[in-house]
């Protein structure tokens, strides 16, 4: 390490270091030397490796695949545009990646008064419960907790969640039109228990998301709070000029 950047953590300055391979030198895919090969390259403890490599990940450079080694994140190909945000299943389709989805939990739950303030029922009326985990090509990219009313939709059961999407069962099994989904998302870091389900570290940054799903009636249809990672997304707006 040089004089020059004596006062900066060692750990910020492998940072800085290895930021400017995977940037300059590096392709994505390509794996990173090992924590022991770091620490003898650049006479660093294994805990100041550690800690810069984890700040890697958390900036969404690498990523961690666990017996395997450290990997440069393609971060062109495996980003999602957010703003055309509908169906996780037909979206990934359309990017050419293979979707799955693995349903963590499904029950009946009695609303409190927040929950039914925004599902637009009485506090104590009964809803499903469904938490699941969104996954293409074999990487976790969300957890998902979406609540639907049980009075639009009292016969669901979990085995029909596990062959077709939530979107297709709504309109096709249960004839209710969708009109619109609007939705909302801030940044955020990941709770431990979402974090172990996303394959990323305590406290990395996330995108905490929140969709209302309206039917033609004016019905709200779902209720979603979402956790992405922050390091799989992306967000684009287009402003047009009026005329």
């Amino acid at each position: 390490m040089g004089t020059a950047a004596k006062r900066q953590p060692l750990y910020d300055q492998l940072v800085d270091i290895l930021r400017e391979k995977i940037e300059n030198e590096l392709e994505p895919g390509d794996m990173l030397p090992s924590e022991r090969e770091l620490s003898v390259d650049y006479g660093l403890s294994r805990t100041t490796v550690r800690l810069a490599l984890r700040e890697l990940e958390n900036l969404g450079l690498v990523r961690k695949q666990h017996g395997k080694g450290t990997f440069v994140t393609d971060k062109t190909t495996q980003s999602t545009d957010l703003s055309h945000f509908y169906s996780f299943t037909e979206h990934m389709s359309k990017l050419g990646r293979d979707p799955q989805t693995i349903i963590l939990e499904f029950r009946e739950v009695v609303t409190e008064k927040y929950l039914a303030s925004h599902m637009g029922v009485q506090p104590g009326e009964k809803v499903f419960k469904l938490k699941r985990l969104r996954m293409a090509d074999g990487v976790p990219l969300m957890v998902e907790r979406a609540y639907l009313p049980m009075r639009l939709f009292s016969t669901l059961k979990r085995p029909m969640l596990e062959h077709k999407s939530l979107y297709d069962i709504i309109e096709n099994e249960y004839h209710v039109k969708i009109r619109v989904a609007e939705e909302e998302f801030f940044a955020s870091i990941a709770r431990p228990s979402d974090a172990h389900l996303l394959d990323i570290p305590d406290n990395a940054p996330v995108l905490d998301l929140v969709r209302t799903t309206y039917s033609m009636g004016n019905d709200i249809v779902e209720y979603t709070l979402g956790v992405a990672r922050a390091d799989q997304f992306k967000y684009k707006v287009y402003h047009r000029r009026a005329l």
